[in-house]
């Protein structure tokens, strides 16, 4: 798994253990519709830290519970 669909899964879990949808989290986080879109559909391969942070805010969690999940421990390598 790469490190773009680690977050996306991420997120996906995350708004689902929320009962949110996608477009109720670009509301809350103050990212846009489409940024959150690319992520999803996996256009966006590398969320910067800013837009991660916002998220988190909007969820409520800090970064570090994030990226507390089974998803970021098996990830590829990205240099190879």
């Amino acid at each position: 798994m790469t490190i773009g669909e680690a977050v996306k899964n991420r997120l996906l879990e995350l708004c689902a253990e929320r009962g949110i949808t996608i477009n109720r989290l670009a509301t809350v986080s103050g990212v846009t519709q489409s940024t959150l879109n690319n992520i999803i559909s996996g256009r966006n391969h590398s969320t910067t830290v800013s837009t991660l942070q916002k998220i988190c805010d909007g969820l409520e969690i800090t970064i570090t519970e994030f990226f507390q999940s089974e998803l970021f421990s098996t990830l590829e390598q990205e240099v190879k």
